[in-house]
């Protein structure tokens, strides 16, 4: 009886549900990994992968556009502009593509794990990534500008949306390049978050739901990520009347690409990997 009773619960034991999410210390750890494959690449596979990244920017960018169009309600604007560049997002954690905002995340997490391994191969990579993502950014503006696939309300849209909340910084002088380097810091520390959701989940509802969230809540509060506005630059290079591509350049990718490596790789790789270190190490052992 008792024997019968003993194999039972064993048998429910066998069966138990496993956990649905992966825990914060085996999270940083994956990152830890996945910066370490990322960087031991070879140089024309890491700048393929950046370029399918930027190219999902440009058309996350541009179903933004398209999904908000039209809607004077702030906050159902802004929640299917979020909507529209998370799927860009989707498809950049899902297919593997080396983003650059990913990349202040993936790399800094392993580097902190190995100290000892700084070397021109990481700037080399950091610069592949960079210059991949906004090829693969341009390369898909052409393409929907050659195409005349969309139509001047989107252009007028679009424009509109990069003058007052990409450049409107400009108004503010030297104070608002330093105002896009803060904001910056906050759109990676939201992406970082994305990408930390994403792997936690263990299936695609969970990965698309956990990459969601944050991207709103990026996209709402206007907070200048590099990888994103290129994607809208992308596009506006060609019909943007305001801005040249070096004010774009300057004024812009610049900064926020420095407040978006702090973001990333302090604001969420160096403290999860700080407060996790001694569980990372006993998983590890």
């Amino acid at each position: 009886m008792n024997e019968n009773k003993s194999k039972k619960l064993d048998n429910e034991a066998v069966h138990e549900p496993s956990r649905q999410y992966f825990i914060p210390a085996q999270i940083v750890h994956n990152f830890s990994q996945k910066g370490r494959d990322h960087l031991n690449r070879k140089t024309n596979s890491q700048f393929i992968l950046s370029l399918q990244a930027g190219a999902f920017m440009a058309f996350g960018a541009a179903f933004s556009v398209l999904l908000s169009m039209g809607i004077d309600i702030k906050g159902l604007s802004h929640l299917m502009a979020g909507l529209g560049f998370a799927t860009g997002y989707a498809m950049v954690f899902l297919s593997g593509a080396i983003l650059f905002t990913e990349v202040n995340v993936l790399l800094p997490s392993y580097l902190f794990q190995k100290p000892s391994i700084l070397s021109l191969k990481i700037v080399k990579f950091w610069l592949a990534t960079y210059c991949g993502n906004i090829l693969g950014a341009l390369f898909v503006g052409t393409l929907i500008i050659l195409s005349k696939s969309l139509s001047p309300e989107f252009y007028q849209e679009l424009n509109t949306y990069i003058n007052q909340n990409k450049m409107s910084f400009l108004a503010d002088g030297t104070w608002g390049f330093f105002q896009i380097i803060i904001s910056g810091i906050l759109a990676n520390w939201l992406i970082g978050m994305a990408a930390f959701l994403t792997t936690a989940a263990r299936d695609i509802t969970g990965k698309i739901i956990g990459t969601l969230l944050p991207v709103t809540l990026f996209v709402a509060g206007n907070f200048q990520h590099s990888a994103a506005n290129m994607g809208y630059f992308s596009i506006g290079i060609f019909t943007n009347d305001t801005y040249t591509w070096y004010q774009f350049l300057l004024y812009n990718l610049i900064p926020a690409s420095i407040g978006n490596i702090i973001g990333g790789a302090i604001m969420v790789s160096l403290l999860f990997s700080f407060a996790y270190k001694d569980d990372i190490e006993n998983d590890i052992k």
